[in-house]
């Protein structure tokens, strides 16, 4: 355990995968930001100046005895199960969407932060749900992030 502060400024970038990991659980808020302290699972700190921020599963550090994965906490959201009508997934995404919430969409549920927001929302609109938790990563649009390619005009309120 390195006794102090290890300042992380890249993801490690060639990981040897067969050496024991140390989490560092962190939330997604956090996660979100390029600047932001740590503590790993076996007490080791570190603080990141990074260029953009790390994701879930990440290696940032590795010592000749592991390596250190930055892990998502999952957090509490919503589940909106899709094998019913999978077609009004583009309508629920628009209505979460227009109250300027994130959503995570995969081929058979939709996630959404669990707020009262859009429990209200889902409830209006006699939308099925159960809250449970999850890792909530929502898509890249939701942050703002510019596309890896252009899709024309942006959206404007």
């Amino acid at each position: 355990m390195p006794d102090a502060l290890q300042l992380i400024r890249t993801p490690f970038s060639a990981p040897d995968l067969a050496r024991p990991v140390v989490t560092l659980r962190v939330d997604r808020l956090t996660l979100a930001k390029r600047l932001w302290r740590g503590t790993a699972a076996d007490g080791a700190e570190f603080g990141f100046e990074l260029p953009a921020p790390l994701r879930h599963g990440d290696t940032f550090h590795q010592t000749p005895a592991s390596r250190y994965v930055v892990e998502q906490a999952p957090e509490p959201v919503v589940e909106i199960s899709l094998d019913v009508a999978p077609s009004a997934a583009a309508g629920i995404g628009w209505a979460i969407g227009n109250l300027h919430l994130e959503l995570q969409a995969e081929a058979t549920r939709l996630l959404a932060a669990d707020e009262p927001a859009v429990r209200q929302l889902l409830e209006r609109l006699q939308v099925p749900f159960r809250p449970t938790t999850a890792i909530f990563r929502p898509g890249r649009f939701a942050r703002g992030d510019k596309p890896t390619h252009e899709l024309g005009a942006s959206h404007k309120h």
